[in-house]
């Protein structure tokens, strides 16, 4: 049974209980949205994790990927950086391994993380069928069905699955012309497949089978945007908005059938464009969480794309958007190093914690005890407060105050400290007189 087929029957999960003590809402918050389909759990029946809930009403969580390239196959640093990602506070793992022995460094990334781990099984499909038959075209239908039900088996937690790239929504795409094109690995590989077969999309033809393997292991479906934009310039266009017509009519199908969805977004997209994205994609798929993959909000800033997605997951998550997938400062350029996980991981987790105080998840309690912590010149409380405490504590020792009070920005001319000594200590006299 699945959480949806549990929450349909009005039982309350271990797992909704978890979540509920971890959000501060009620059970039964969680149980109604379960069967509403605006909170998922991803927590596979083989996967031992703490339940992670995500979706309306609850904090924005982050996503962090980690995975090898065929350029750079080093399993241990992979698992290293996932271990990078749970320390800096993501909340989520994406295991996007496309080089060296895929089963084994998922497997072991599996076993190591306390967090829901998610997949793109046509990745592996199509790299298979590449070193086997030469080319994704050669790759058997049942090949994709396959690597889903043994991910599945292994435990992974909720799949990106690339089942709404169709023949319409190609034929879309071809007539009104990209600049960039399409930029999705999985969306490429089953295109192409597509195109050289001359044959209908597997996974959207034969939904109904990935429905049975999710609810056997209770895998959430993350219904892939395969058509996202790559370039402000192809933001919002009609082979987006086509898919995502087709997304919403699989979450229908989902859902009837107990499997557990939330739907992927747009990657590129200018900043004023974020709210009615986030409007169409809950309006046209009843409302499941949605997942932006960033969101970049510019296209200049190769270096600092860690930077633009904390601005776009911050308007995102104002807007709406349940789930954030980090970028890092490595996006469009290398491999991430565990520290550029680092930096993705804390920027992507200010950009939501942000949008999460304009929607009224929370009230700023945090920020309130840094402002009290920083009038007290309590450092430590700062360092307490602080979303990075050991980045915050190692920038003020690496160039210390002569006071200790104070820091080097300001020194002797610490403005809380002068307004301490004096404006504090004045009574109602002092006013009255001048």
């Amino acid at each position: 049974m699945t959480q949806l087929d549990e929450a349909r029957k009005g039982n309350i999960t271990e797992e909704m209980k978890t979540v509920a003590n971890r959000e501060n809402v009620t059970e039964e918050f969680i149980l109604n949205s379960i069967v509403d389909g605006t909170i998922v759990i991803p927590k596979n029946v083989n996967h031992d994790i703490k339940a992670t809930g995500i979706g309306k009403g609850l904090k924005t969580k982050v996503n962090a990927t980690v995975g090898t390239s065929t350029d750079i196959v080093d399993f241990d640093e992979e698992v290293l950086k996932a271990q990078v990602a749970v320390d800096a506070g993501a909340d989520c793992l994406m295991e996007l391994s496309i080089g060296g022995d895929l089963d084994d460094i998922r497997r072991r990334v599996l076993a190591m993380s306390p967090l829901p781990v998610g997949s793109v099984p046509i990745y592996q499909a199509a790299i298979e069928s590449i070193r086997k038959n030469g080319a994704v075209i050669h790759m058997e239908e049942d090949d994709m069905f396959k690597t889903i039900e043994k991910q599945a088996k292994d435990g992974i937690d909720f799949m990106a699955i690339h089942c709404s790239v169709n023949v319409e929504t190609l034929r879309r795409l071809k007539t009104q012309g990209r600049e960039c094109g399409l930029v999705s690995r999985g969306g490429s590989f089953i295109s192409s497949w597509m195109v050289e077969n001359r044959l209908e999309n597997p996974l959207y033809k034969n939904f109904d089978y990935i429905l049975d393997i999710a609810k056997e292991y209770d895998v959430v479906l993350s219904l892939a945007n395969a058509m996202r934009a790559g370039a402000i310039a192809d933001s919002t266009d009609r082979a987006q908005v086509q898919e995502l017509i087709v997304l919403g009519e699989l979450v229908d199908r989902a859902r009837a059938a107990g499997v557990q969805t939330m739907i992927e977004g747009p990657g590129h997209i200018p900043i004023n464009e974020i709210p009615a994205n986030v409007t169409i994609q809950k309006k046209l798929c009843r409302n499941v969480p949605f997942y932006m993959l960033g969101p970049l909000v510019c296209d200049i800033a190769p270096g600092y794309d860690h930077i633009v997605s904390a601005i776009g997951a911050a308007e995102s998550a104002k807007a709406g958007a349940d789930f954030i997938c980090y970028v890092t400062p490595a996006e469009h350029l290398a491999l991430p190093s565990p520290e550029d996980v680092k930096e993705g991981v804390i920027s992507t987790r200010i950009g939501a914690y942000a949008g999460d105080m304009a929607k009224g998840i929370h009230n700023g309690e945090k920020d309130l005890a840094m402002a009290q912590a920083r009038k007290a010149l309590d450092w430590q409380a700062q360092y307490d407060a602080a979303i990075a405490p050991d980045v915050a504590k190692a920038k003020r020792a690496n160039r210390p105050p002569s006071d200790d009070d104070a820091c080097t920005m300001c020194g002797d001319y610490c403005a809380i400290k002068i307004v301490n000594s004096w404006l504090d200590k004045a009574d109602d006299d002092v006013f009255n007189t001048i």
